[in-house]
């Protein structure tokens, strides 16, 4: 099967990886729930934002990432094939005409960020800064990258290089580690 308006093969990939799919705007929960009733991990974190309604007050779960999903698969032909297919699946995202796999240690810090429950901040991402561990705190587990921003406080973010995304939460530098 040849890869999308390259005419390369699709790589065969033995491996259990996280892939971003990108999804029409707004099609993030159709596609999700397409994907878990082909039996396939999914994960679509989401955020609580206040609705902006004048009537009365309500919260909302949205995407934290609009447009983008991320599907646990093994990517041969038939699997790219299937993702595809659903109503609502732009591409699955990659670089140099192959698609590459988010790892997992990205994906674990944005989950452990999304059930903080402090707030999350998406934000571009950064190129520069300091790779650091968060050990102490609801957050604790979590790598990122920091971005100094008040004295004794440092925004956190995580990276997701692939699709140019990024998450960021503030923390107390105490808590971080420096990593190389």
């Amino acid at each position: 099967m040849p890869f999308p308006n390259s005419g390369q093969l699709l790589p065969q990939v033995a491996d259990l990886c996280w892939y971003v799919v990108q999804t029409l705007g707004r099609n993030e929960a159709v596609v999700e729930s397409a994907l878990r009733q082909k039996d396939r991990e999914v994960y679509l974190p989401r955020i609580t934002v206040p609705s902006r309604r004048r009537d009365r007050k309500l919260f909302l779960r949205l995407p934290l990432f609009p447009g983008y999903l991320f599907v646990h698969t093994v990517l041969d032909a038939e699997t790219y094939l299937d993702i595809r297919k659903i109503k609502g699946v732009v591409r699955i995202l990659g670089r140099r005409g192959s698609f590459e796999p988010v790892s997992d240690e990205t994906l674990e810090s944005i989950k452990i960020m999304e059930k903080s429950g402090l707030p999350l901040i998406t934000c571009p991402p950064l190129r520069r800064g300091m790779r650091v561990y968060v050990t102490d705190g609801v957050l604790a587990g979590t790598q990122g990258i920091i971005q100094k921003r008040l004295k004794k406080k440092h925004r956190l973010v995580v990276n997701v290089e692939l699709f140019r995304r990024a998450v960021a939460v503030e923390l107390d530098e105490d808590v971080l580690e420096l990593r190389s």
